[in-house]
């Protein structure tokens, strides 16, 4: 594939990110990640993440040069170490009073928003890009209105008002992103993300009438073929399983639209997306060929019982790069070099810094 998104000079034109791995080569990496986790008892689970990560970041190229991933599984064990612990010590709380149970819960809701932008900026802070490292500078009271608040608007709203939650949420994590000293900035027109959810608005009405008509059909057939069906246990029996599989339907109409909707608003952000407030990145997925990959690596994952889940991964990642790219204005190699003074002070800071993560 040709890596420019648009015809130019080599320093004004659109460059296309590439994912060099393999399944094959992933697939040895990941084997022994799962045997490692369950001999360990999971404890590997965490360095098992920090070896798929520098996988996948080494091998995405963007203008020649690899991402770089420089977490330990320390810091990630430690993290998770913190939270089992917390998990366990509710626990027991719970079962010596019902009370305790109430207050974990409240405590867990006070400290997500701190957990959210914790795990972002740790992972900002360990991947690096030509020798530069990235930074989050969010803020607890942000994750809490952009993320918690964001994602409970979208959902009471059933879906209505998921353009403005996801402005929210994109907007406060590139708005607060930074690589080295210098900042990312993004604002998608909400009107671009209503019309991102039309396709798949239409999409879940259309299931629901669907569905909604194939139990009419059968409820109807059901009672003219004979008028007291519904007071047999075999009739009530096929009501519920059929009920069973109206949710199952639905939940294969939300997931597909749902998939449709996130590359739709991947596409909008990112294109919508500037480094230093001149340096342009693109993003043009295919709705459906997204969705298909999706739905597709699930498919095969479950029916190899997990084997092809390698193959899976390689495949979405290679996707995602190939239709993702940037564009600087200048010249490059000098952009990157004033990138690399700016940001070695930044980079030198992290690297004396023990974070930990708390996400899994």
């Amino acid at each position: 594939m040709d890596n420019r998104v648009s015809a130019g000079s080599a320093a004004n034109a659109f460059e296309r990110a590439r994912f060099t791995g393999t399944a094959s080569e992933y697939f040895g990496i990941w084997i022994v990640n799962v045997l490692l986790t369950i001999v360990t008892l999971g404890i590997y689970s965490a360095w098992a993440k920090v070896r798929r990560n520098r996988y996948f970041y080494g091998n995405t190229v963007l203008l020649g040069r690899a991402f770089e991933y420089h977490a330990t599984g320390k810091q990630i064990l430690i993290g998770r170490l913190i939270v089992f612990a917390f998990v366990v010590v509710a626990n027991i709380l719970a079962a010596i009073h019902p009370l305790f149970s109430l207050v974990t819960t409240i405590l867990v809701l006070i400290a997500l928003p701190w957990l959210i932008v914790r795990g972002i900026r740790f992972n900002a802070r360990v991947t690096s890009y030509r020798n530069v490292r990235f930074d989050f500078t969010g803020t607890a009271g942000g994750a809490f209105v952009s993320v918690m608040l964001g994602g409970l608007v979208a959902f009471l709203s059933l879906g209505l008002l998921a353009p403005l939650a996801s402005r929210w949420l994109n907007r406060y994590v590139f708005n607060n992103l930074r690589y080295g000293n210098r900042p990312f900035d993004t604002d998608p027109k909400i009107g671009t993300l209503y019309r991102a959810l039309l396709i798949p608005a239409l999409m879940v009405v259309l299931g629901l009438v669907v569905l909604a008509g194939l139990v009419a059909i059968a409820v109807v057939g059901m009672q003219a073929n004979d008028p007291g069906a519904f007071e047999h246990d075999a009739a009530v029996l096929m009501i519920v399983s059929g009920m069973y599989l109206v949710v199952f339907g639905l939940i294969i109409v939300y997931g597909l639209a749902g998939l449709i909707y996130r590359a739709a608003v991947h596409n909008i952000v990112w294109s919508s997306t500037r480094i230093d407030g001149q340096h342009l990145l693109r993003s043009d997925l295919s709705r459906a060929r997204y969705a298909w990959i999706a739905i597709s690596n699930v498919v095969v994952t479950m029916l190899t019982l997990g084997l092809m889940r390698p193959w899976a991964a390689v495949r979405l990642a290679r996707y995602v790069a190939e239709h993702t790219a940037i564009r600087i204005e200048g010249e490059i190699g000098e952009v990157f070099t004033q990138f690399q003074t700016t940001g070695a002070a930044v980079g030198a800071e992290y690297m004396s810094m023990e974070g930990i993560d708390f996400g899994f």
